[in-house]
């Protein structure tokens, strides 16, 4: 079977670069559309058959790209939004090119790994590769804020899939792919207590802020490292003058645990904190986003397969579990084989020296390549 040329790593540097220089934040609908409209018109241009979902409650679309075939398809599924807002690349994080690093906003998480997921299928389609089974790519718009949008779109296209693999961002100084990843979610948490003078009529009050307090140190108490298990409160808010005894008070919460029952002890744990006691009301909103992605026998025979094309790569591929949530942690859940973590190295997600190591673009998207075409 022909196996697809990749092309040199300069070459998917400068194309990718146009690509981090289309800023996408999450919540500029027409600024994804922007960079979907060139993935789109690439693709289109070597026979893709498309398929694009308006977006809605202000994100960008959803594009669908799908090659011909039989059976049941492999699912490559990318984002292009990021978390940086317009004019990052004009100031504090130009793209630029440093040794092996390049750099700019969103390069690592994950137009990198979003882009060569892009060439690989446009690149086997351009270039006649058989593939054993037809494939399927989505570029969305909203993952770095949960998928509110694309996540129906995601687990439709993952549904009867053979496998689904995602090119977040490689991890660690070795550059491992990911075989699980811990649930998220999250939580607003609102009370409400009682005004008054906070020196003639302290007793007529009802603190929400020490409410809140108490809710936290709770929240806190469920951090279990051991079992991977972690939570987190911010931001918090209370109060209006400090001569007034709070009447409202609330927070964020985020959690995060990696099996399916250590996130439901979590949420029933911080459920149980809503109610009403001694005047003090508490509601508590939200709940489990993204289910764990946990190990499983299929999503290990997949990555066996990747290390061995990776070595005929010239290098490594090790795995491991990572504590932030992707795309895949939808469809492992729904017991389809996933591969998460398949993009380029670097390192700096969220973060002002976020970076890829540029070289390792073609030998990266190579596997990706291999992995559509000979995924039996």
């Amino acid at each position: 079977m022909p196996l697809t040329e990749i092309g040199p790593a300069e070459r998917l540097l400068e194309e990718l670069r146009g690509w981090v220089e289309t800023e996408t934040p999450s919540t500029d609908a027409a600024a994804v559309n922007r960079l979907l409209d060139r993935a789109e018109a690439g693709l289109g241009a070597v026979g893709a058959r498309l398929e694009r979902t308006p977006g809605r409650d202000g994100y960008g679309d959803t594009l669908i790209a799908r090659t011909p075939g039989e059976g049941a398809p492999l699912v490559i599924a990318g984002h292009v939004d990021t978390v940086w807002d317009h004019g990052t690349l004009a100031g504090p994080m130009p793209f630029r090119i440093d040794g092996p690093r390049a750099h700019g906003p969103g390069i690592y998480d994950m137009k990198a790994g979003s882009f060569l997921a892009f060439h690989a299928v446009r690149e086997i389609l351009r270039q006649g590769t058989p593939t054993r089974r037809p494939i399927t790519l989505l570029l969305t718009p909203d993952e770095e804020v949960g998928s509110p949008t694309s996540r129906t779109a995601i687990e439709r296209e993952a549904r009867g899939a053979r496998a689904v693999l995602i090119p977040e961002p490689a991890g660690g100084t070795q550059g491992a792919c990911v075989t699980g990843r811990k649930g998220t979610g999250g939580f607003t948490l609102r009370i409400a207590g009682r005004s008054a003078h906070a020196g003639g009529n302290w007793s007529e009050g009802r603190s929400a802020v020490v409410a809140l307090a108490e809710c936290i140190q709770r929240i806190h108490a469920l951090t279990d490292l051991a079992r991977g298990v972690t939570t987190n409160v911010a931001p918090v808010w209370g109060g209006t003058r400090p001569n007034v005894i709070p009447p409202e008070a609330g927070c964020r919460i985020d959690f995060r645990a990696p099996s399916l029952a250590e996130a439901e002890r979590v949420v029933a744990a911080i459920r149980a904190l809503a109610g009403e006691r001694d005047g003090i009301r508490i509601e508590v909103t939200g709940g489990l986003n993204r289910p764990p992605l946990e190990e499983s026998p299929a999503g290990l025979a997949l990555y066996e397969q990747a290390r061995e094309i990776a070595a005929r790569q010239g290098y490594r591929l090790p795995k491991h579990h990572r504590g932030g949530g992707s795309d895949g942690n939808f469809t492992a859940a729904m017991g389809i084989p996933t591969l998460d973590g398949l993009g380029c190295t670097g390192a700096g997600a969220h973060a002002p020296e976020e970076h890829i190591r540029w070289a390792d673009l073609a030998p990266r998207g190579a596997v990706l390549c291999e992995l559509l075409e000979t995924i039996e």
